[in-house]
Parts: structure tokens; sequence; C-alpha cells
């Protein structure tokens, strides 16, 4: 299937470019508190926030989501050319956030929100992230949208009807691995945890609905990056095909799961 491809810009403004990346983060933080307002709101979400911690909490997780996956890239994906050239770790405008290093940067901002706010450590923390655990898979969306916009992490070579050839940039026909994982990670993983968190107890155990969406993500993105193709720096981990985006999926499964356990066996 032959696509003409987006022009990564979105428009302009007295010059100054605004990409679709960049929109894609706004709208997903836009979109993300919105639902978790709503969520929160809810009589049965065992918290509350006054519009200024809620306003502090926004700004610590747009803060740990940008930090966090800058550096989680630099240190996962490419750190040796990060030390040759340490500049280039600011021009986050060219590209390069890792998702899992953005997940433990959230996991720091809201520790760090929770003991500012005097929160318990254990049940402020982790029902803070219960419901960023169901309103994260909105990111997630839009974020992998946005890549296959500016044509990135797309998939292997394949001969299946649906391959993808971007007009004048690839002969090749190629999985479009970003939509897979908008539809996986994005939409699916949202409705699960949506209906988890309206529609059973979970949301009473602290940490339970945490751990389901790490395993759930970690599950859902180690079967996409059979069909991405890795980083063309980096390759295959192994010889039986491990990418690092599976091997950082793996780690989180196993926190995840720890993470649920805990949360089920602690009262």
């Amino acid at each position: 299937m032959l696509v003409n491809p987006i022009s990564p810009v979105a428009f302009s403004v007295f010059g100054f470019d605004v990409r679709w990346y960049a929109l894609a983060y706004v709208a997903a933080f836009v979109v993300g508190a919105w639902m978790y307002r709503r969520l929160m709101r809810d009589k049965n979400s065992g918290f509350d926030l006054s519009k200024k911690q809620f306003d502090d909490l926004l700004t610590a997780v747009i803060l740990g989501t940008i930090l966090g996956g800058r550096l989680g890239y630099v240190l996962f994906y490419n750190l040796s050319f990060f030390i040759g050239h340490p500049l280039e770790i600011l021009s986050i405008w060219k590209g390069g956030m890792s998702f899992h290093g953005g997940m433990l940067g959230v996991i720091v901002a809201v520790f760090l929100f929770a003991r500012k706010n005097k929160m318990d450590v254990w049940l402020g923390l982790w029902k803070l992230l219960d419901l960023m655990a169901v309103v994260a898979p909105i990111g997630l969306f839009f974020g992998r949208i946005a890549n296959f916009i500016n044509m990135e992490v797309m998939g292997r070579a394949t001969t299946k009807p649906w391959g993808i050839m971007f007009a004048g940039y690839d002969t090749t026909p190629r999985h479009p691995s970003p939509l897979y994982e908008a539809a996986t990670e994005g939409v699916l993983l949202f409705i699960i945890m949506f209906c988890l968190c309206k529609f059973t107890k979970l949301r009473e155990r602290a940490g339970a609905l945490s751990g389901i969406a790490a395993m759930l993500y970690a599950v859902f993105r180690i079967f996409c990056e059979q069909f991405r193709a890795p980083d063309a720096h980096i390759g295959f981990l192994t010889s039986w095909g491990l990418t690092m985006g599976q091997l950082l999926s793996g780690g989180m499964f196993l926190a995840g799961a720890i993470v649920f356990a805990v949360a089920i066996w602690k009262k």
C-alpha cells in the first residue's frame, strides 16, 4: 500500500514550526487530565485533590514524563552517541523518547508529590498511580499516531496486503507497527483498564491496577515488537531476535507482577 507521507510539521506560527509530535503530547496531557479528574471524583475513588494539588500533580507528571522519557532513551537506546554529543540530549524535537524511561520518571514524580503532600507512602503513591494506569493508554495512542506521521519506528518488511510504503521514502512494504501499537497499547489497553477500574473492586487494592497495566502493556509491546524493526544502531540483542523494547518490557512485566501480588496480599 503506497501512502503519501504527512509533513511532521502541523502548522507554523510566526516562523515557529509546531509539530504533530508536540501536539500529541499536548493532546495526551489535556485529555488524560480531564479523564483523571473524572475518575478521581467518582464516589469510590478513595481520595480527592484540591485544584492546586491537582495542578501540582499534573506539572509533576509532565516533567516526569518528559525528563524520564528523554533520559530513558539516552541510557537505554543510544548512550554511546550522547556521551560524545552531550548537548544533543536537549534536542528533544529531533525525536528520541523512551516509554519505559517516562514511566519511571512519572513514578518518581508522583512519589515526590505524595511525600510533599504528606500522603501515606504506599497508599498515596499507588492510589495516584492506579488512576494514571487507566488514563496512560490515551497518551500512548496519541504518541503512536505521531510516530506513524513521522515515519518513525516502522515495522519489518512484509508481503501482507496492508504493508505500508511511504512515497518517496521507502520501496519496501513494511508493517505499520506504530498503528499496531496504537491499537493494542492505546485503544485495547484503555478499554481493559477502564472496565477493571469501573466494574471491579480492584480499585480498592492500591497498586493492583498499576500492576495489571504494567503487565498488559509489556505483553502488548513484546507482541508488537515482533513486527517492529529494531533500532538501526542497536539491532537485535540476541541471535534469536530479542529487541531492546522486549528486554525492557520483560523487566516491566516482572515488576508489574510483583506490584500486583503485593497489592492483593497487603491489607
